[in-house]
């Protein structure tokens, strides 16, 4: 299953669902033999004696040093470690002309000031270097880049830009030498997890096309992704070109420049280039050095300003739309998605609201933007739409996204736009962007080219939250197993299936993100929801898990159909996913499968967040994966934008797609709570909530449709869903049921109308009248019995 081979490639921690018992004792044992097996100690800030580079290992809690086979005239590698400097995160070191453009001097919140002897470390740091600084774990914002990533990682450069000297294979072809790019579970496939070399020399190259012009800056290096193989560059060399012909080194005076690459396979490294003689269309990576028991691997991004086009000469290449819309593009850390939040709600008092669904476990609030034309208040007849995003907070494209959402229905309400209008008055829409703010922070302290694969991923207590709700699945099948087995019905439940008393205790794993959300879903009778991940380019639609623990298998539930919808209106929407000529991110090509698919088939996940909306609450909720970058530069927001605007916004439209009324009574023509409303052939049933009204999403069709409750008759009628982006309406007025107004009348000490009466007589002769009947019969059988005998 993917949880458990994303703990073997070790770039995750184990995670299971609460309701997981019984594989708890094999999980546990399993991740003990793979951070045994794979465990590797990373360095703090590794710098080259004689060019103004910058190494930033991910993860700073250990260091080592790994020789790599020939330095050549790179420095000698050392582990800095300052242990007698508390709060010490990684140490950042460059040259004073880099200093002004690439970093910026980081705001101390500690009192600590940190001080070391240059002599100490004259092995590392060349006498050169007029400037160092040091950054706290408590300080805020990741380093600032002079130049934004040309775009191996987002896709952007297309694999007719990546060239190599060799490759080994096509899997292990230089399209695959994109940062962060993922590899299959079997090694020698076609979505192998970097360019490898097919020969182990000095001789190899991987090389970039910018197409135009361009002023590198750095080059970010990661190690090969797998499972089964160890490989990564130690040292490399840098050239630049603009004709492939004649190429020229980065130098460092005289000399050849070498920069320093990976200690391990996943944490990337930055490596920053002096200002001069980086003016070019071409750059390659010439590896020096690497694993001394692997091979010539890597996955690359590199940095780089394109130049000026006054004379339009490259304007066929911009094929990227821009934005119309003045948004905030930029990526938000806590603080400044509060203040941004709050700017909102002040443009737009009368239509907006933000209120706290609980906190993260270091204290993080989770804010929620309500947009309603009557926020605050769940009306009679209007459905109520959720977003959620930052469930894994280094997935943050959904955070932004939704941020620029609710500034962009602000503005656009105001302007008067009939389509968010209608939203905003026929829907009450609540739009939470950070599930998992302690994680977010994490990686955006990184910063979004630097924080890996998984940093972030997980909460603060470790938890995957897409794992950890109550997997009501199992007590769904399990009572369907049961019934089978013993052909009684009595534990069938189709619908709102109880969370189990063992997730509820108190020494449950269970995140408090996640019973807020919980909490949350069970105070708002959501209708539709989706929730925002990164990585993948393909929504997901539930089951999520398999039946019988398989890896994968297609698992779909009663209203597969609507689900595909679903899942299909948010993807033909989306301007990459339904780009036929776009490249698969990872390792599969979900465009066979038109952009989407069912979870469970994809990857098992049990415990997710899809599943436990549909089993527990009445709410539909799918996953979209909105980039093959979990956190894209800066400088790709407002596209991505572009790509996900009319998927948002068509998406939250369907919340009116089929069936919708209000369940009375007949003689109060009060509103039914808790009403179970059933679909024929359609074999999960919804339930009205406080008010009596109640939504069931439909495709078209003609549906026959029975509302029952506790103490009335059940009521059926036909209901017809049209292609209108309207729901049918279709009330039902239920009858009370004679022993319940019989309870009523007794109750409140009043006296039986006649037709009650009436009612009552005729129900008491018929069962006189078969008890007579069955009496009658065993006396004519005891008498004939008798005569025969």
């Amino acid at each position: 299953m993917r949880w458990i081979f994303e703990c073997i490639k070790g770039r995750l921690r184990f995670q299971f669902s609460p309701g997981l018992a019984e594989g708890t004792i094999m999980a546990q044992s399993l991740h003990v033999t793979i951070v045994l097996s794979f465990l590797v100690w990373k360095s703090y800030g590794v710098l080259s004696s004689n060019i103004g580079t910058l190494s930033l290992p991910v993860d700073h809690n250990t260091s080592t040093s790994i020789a790599p086979k020939n330095q050549g005239d790179s420095a000698t590698k050392q582990n800095i470690t300052p242990s007698n400097k508390p709060g010490v995160n990684k140490l950042i070191s460059t040259t004073t002309s880099n200093v002004r453009s690439t970093t910026r001097s980081p705001k101390s919140t500690t009192t600590a000031k940190y001080s070391f002897n240059i002599e100490d470390l004259s092995e590392v740091i060349d006498k050169k270097v007029e400037k160092r600084v040091w950054r706290n774990e408590a300080e805020q914002g990741p380093l600032e880049l002079e130049c934004p990533p040309l775009g191996l990682e987002s896709l952007r450069v297309k694999d007719t830009q990546l060239r190599a000297s060799s490759f080994r294979r096509r899997g292990l072809g230089p399209h695959r030498g994109r940062l962060n790019i993922q590899s299959g579970i079997e090694d020698g496939d076609i979505y192998d997890g970097a360019w490898c070399a097919q020969y182990e020399d000095k001789k190899q190259w991987f090389e970039v096309d910018a197409l135009r012009p361009t002023r590198f800056t750095g080059v970010i290096l990661q190690g090969r992704s797998s499972i089964w193989s160890w490989n990564f560059v130690a040292t490399y060399k840098v050239q630049f070109s603009n004709d492939t012909l004649i190429w020229k080194p980065a130098m460092n005076g005289s000399k050849e420049a070498i920069f320093e690459g990976n200690e391990d396979t996943e944490t990337p490294v930055l490596a920053l280039f002096n200002e001069s003689s980086t003016v070019a269309r071409y750059i390659r990576i010439n590896p020096q050095s690497w694993y001394e028991n692997g091979t010539v691997c890597l996955r690359a991004e590199v940095l780089g300003c394109t130049l000026p086009d006054p004379n339009n000469i490259y304007a066929w290449q911009q094929t990227e739309q821009v934005p119309q819309e003045k948004l905030d593009f930029r990526h938000h850390n806590y603080k400044e998605m509060r203040k941004l939040m709050k700017a909102v709600t002040e443009d737009c008092p009368d239509i907006t609201r933000i209120y706290s669904i609980g906190k993260s476990h270091m204290g993080l609030k989770m804010y929620v933007m309500e947009i309603s034309d009557n926020p605050g208040k769940h009306e009679l007849g209007e459905p109520e739409f959720r977003y959620v995003a930052g469930m894994h907070g280094n997935e943050a494209l959904g955070r932004e996204l939704l941020l620029n959402l609710m500034q962009y229905m602000c503005q656009e309400y105001k302007l008067g736009n009939q389509r968010i209008v209608r939203l905003v008055k026929e829907t009450r829409i609540h739009l939470l962007p950070s599930m998992n703010p302690d994680g977010y922070e994490m990686a955006f302290n990184k910063g979004s080219e630097l924080a890996g694969w998984a940093l972030g991923r997980y909460s603060y207590q470790g938890i995957d939250m897409n794992h950890n709700f109550a997997d009501l699945n199992k007590v769904m099948w399990d009572a369907i197993e049961y019934d089978f087995q013993n052909n009684d019905k009595s534990k069938l439940i189709n619908h709102y299936i109880p969370i189990p008393e063992y997730y509820t205790s108190e020494d449950a794993f269970v995140a408090s993100e996640t019973r807020a959300v919980i909490n949350w879903m069970q105070n708002i009778p959501f209708v539709l929801s989706a929730n925002l991940h990164g990585g993948e380019l393909v929504v997901t639609y539930p089951f999520d898990r398999t039946e019988d623990w398989a890896p994968r298998f297609d698992t779909p539930t009663p209203d597969n159909s609507f689900f595909r919808w679903l899942a299909t209106v948010y993807a033909s929407t989306n301007q990459v996913m339904s780009n036929p000529d776009r490249r698969p991110c990872h390792n599969e090509n979900f465009q066979r499968y038109n952009n989407i698919i069912n979870g469970a088939n994809w990857h098992t996940v049990p415990g997710s967040m899809n599943d436990f909306s549909y089993l527990h609450t009445n709410c539909f909720d799918v996953t979209v994966e909105l980039s093959c970058d979990k956190f894209p530069h800066v400088s790709e927001l407002p596209m991505e934008w572009v790509n996900n605007r009319e998927s948002l916004l068509v998406y939250m439209e369907q919340v009116h797609r089929g069936i919708k009324g209000v369940i009375r009574d007949k003689d109060t023509d009060a509103g039914i709570a808790d009403a179970v409303i059933k679909v024929d052939d359609i074999d999960h049933h919804i339930r009205s909530v406080a008010d009596g009204d109640y939504w069931r999403l439909l495709n078209p069709g003609e549906y026959e449709v029975t509302a029952s409750a506790e103490g009335y008759d059940p009521s059926t009628r036909r209901c017809q869903v049209m292609y209108d982006h309207y729901p049918t309406i279709c009330d039902f007025r239920l009858t009370k049921t004679p022993k319940k107004r019989l309870k009523e009348i007794l109750a409140k000490g009043g006296k039986l109308p006649k037709d009650l009466q009436l009612r009552l007589r005729q129900l008491r002769l018929r069962k006189l009248r078969a008890s007579t009947k069955a009496l009658n019969r065993s006396r004519d059988a005891a008498s004939r019995k008798t005569q025969g005998s």
